[in-house]
């Protein structure tokens, strides 16, 4: 029976004015698919995307409308190295506008965080290759939000953000 040999914590990198998204997918048309996806988003958004083929050539894949932002991607991709994992990096745009057209996607099996938090995968590798079993995505609740959190939730919400009346 195979074993897992190893277990570590990858740190994902990216710029602060940016959201990153970590998925898996399962076809060497991911990277295009991907960029039409969210090409056609918004005509403000800017984006990375890095997919790590799993057969054949074993290359990174990676396309985008912005080449800091295809470097960022690539460069986590490379230090992830798990087998059709993608990474996007976003700019002028939010994971929520964005997420339900990538999970439609049809080479796409999962989404594992979308996020402006720090964030860490835990890759676990075998002797067949490297898969990311999970994320830890920002960091532990600090408590339980008062009337006054949710005031500023709320504000954030609508005044800040825009995305509720």
């Amino acid at each position: 029976m195979p074993e897992i040999t190893r277990w570590s914590l990858v740190q994902l990198e990216f710029p602060e004015d940016c959201n990153i998204i970590l998925g898996q997918s399962h076809f060497i048309k991911t990277v295009e698919d991907l960029f039409e996806v969210l090409v056609t988003s918004s005509p403000s958004l800017r984006f990375g995307i890095a997919f790590c083929e799993a057969s054949g050539d074993c290359l990174i894949r990676r396309d985008g409308n912005d080449e800091e932002l295809v470097a960022v991607a690539t460069a986590n991709a490379e230090k992830i190295a798990c087998g059709h994992s993608f990474v996007v990096v976003l700019r002028n745009g939010y994971p929520i506008n964005v997420l339900n057209r990538i999970k439609d996607c049809q080479e796409v099996c999962r989404i594992f965080a979308a996020t402006a938090n720090p964030i860490q995968a835990i890759v676990c590798e075998s002797g067949q290759g490297r898969g990311i079993a999970g994320v830890i995505d920002g960091f532990v609740p600090r408590g339980v939000e008062t009337g006054e959190d949710v005031e500023k939730r709320k504000n954030l919400l609508r005044s800040i953000i825009g995305y509720k009346r």
